[in-house]
């Protein structure tokens, strides 16, 4: 079904957007509690994005003392050589890059495996994706619901319904953290909705692995501590069957279950990514100081229905075994 056929078929009674929630709107993201965000970072500290100053550097400028842009501005000239008036230079733009909120000057120069030190500053401008799909990339599948989080304000859309609205609203940010965004996420969407996403990106999926934490989204959420509750186990597969049953039953349920499991995906985006922000934070000589409180847990205005989560389960053994492994998804 492409955009502008008829709308899904959503449960009676209930709100006629979505389901469950009479607050929820495509026009009307869901405001949700949050703690005061505007936290000092390490980004005033970070010299690794100034052209001749690398990683090891930079420890070597913090070990001295010189903590901040504004201790550097203060070496003399003779402290750095013929490389003085450059680094003055680029201390200045960072002030002034800072102060305007201009991300892409620091993403330009800052390797690409400390992009983490945007965060704090740049925390407001962020938002937490994530797709779901009826496959992995070949011609005929398509993005069945994209869920955007940015600390606020959670958002579904949905495949004949709201998703032409995705465009404009993800404009609205300027960084983009994912997990596994790089490599199935952001190409997906530029693929089949033609959407640059051009936007700085935080991708978890590399983050973490720096810091020793694998298995997947869903792995690496256990082994920091977060609990998905009724939707312990599902994971994308069961996300594309999922959106199978809801369009072969019309089962308002299994389309409920759905939106519930995607948003909560965006949703643990932000705790995930303040952990590893924190940990990386202790890598330094900035931690404690600076670590970031957790983020408020906003409520799903979903709710996954178990009765569902058990034929689903059902399914998905079936199509494990040998004579079904290989069978369509019916």
């Amino acid at each position: 079904m492409a955009e502008g056929s008829p709308e899904p078929v959503l449960p009676s009674g209930r709100n006629r957007e979505f389901p469950h929630n009479q607050n929820l709107t495509p026009e009307i993201p869901i405001p949700v509690a949050n703690p005061a965000r505007a936290m000092p970072g390490i980004l005033r500290n970070t010299f690794c994005h100034v052209p001749g100053i690398g990683i090891i550097t930079e420890r070597k400028l913090w070990a001295s003392g010189i903590l901040s842009w504004e201790d550097l501005l203060e070496q003399p000239p003779s402290a750095w050589g013929p490389r003085a008036v450059g680094v003055r230079q680029h201390m200045e733009a960072s002030l002034r890059s800072l102060q305007e909120k201009d991300i892409r000057f620091f993403a330009r120069h800052l390797p690409s495996f400390e992009m983490w030190r945007l965060f704090a500053e740049f925390r407001d401008a962020a938002a937490y994706l994530d797709i779901e799909t009826t496959g992995l990339g070949s011609p005929s599948d398509h993005i069945t619901t994209i869920a955007l989080y940015d600390g606020t304000n959670l958002t579904p859309y949905l495949f004949g319904h709201n998703l032409g609205k995705f465009r404009d609203d993800v404009r609205k940010y300027r960084m983009i953290v994912t997990y596994n965004g790089k490599c199935f996420d952001l190409p997906f969407i530029r693929s089949t909705l033609g959407i640059p996403m051009d936007q700085v990106h935080i991708d978890l999926r590399y983050l973490l692995k720096s810091l020793g934490y694998r298995g997947g989204l869903k792995g690496c959420e256990r082994q920091l501590g977060l609990d998905r509750g009724k939707l312990e186990g599902v994971d994308g597969s069961f996300a594309v069957l999922l959106w199978d049953e809801y369009r072969r039953r019309k089962d308002p349920k299994a389309l409920e279950t759905l939106l519930a499991y995607s948003l909560m995906d965006a949703a643990n985006l932000e705790p995930l990514m303040v952990k590893a922000y924190n940990l990386k934070l202790e890598l330094t000589p900035f931690s404690p100081d600076r670590a970031l409180p957790d983020p408020a847990t906003p409520v799903l205005p979903f709710e996954p229905d178990a009765e569902t989560l058990s034929r689903i389960r059902k399914r998905m053994e079936r199509l494990a075994t040998p004579w079904g492994a290989f069978s369509p998804v019916r």
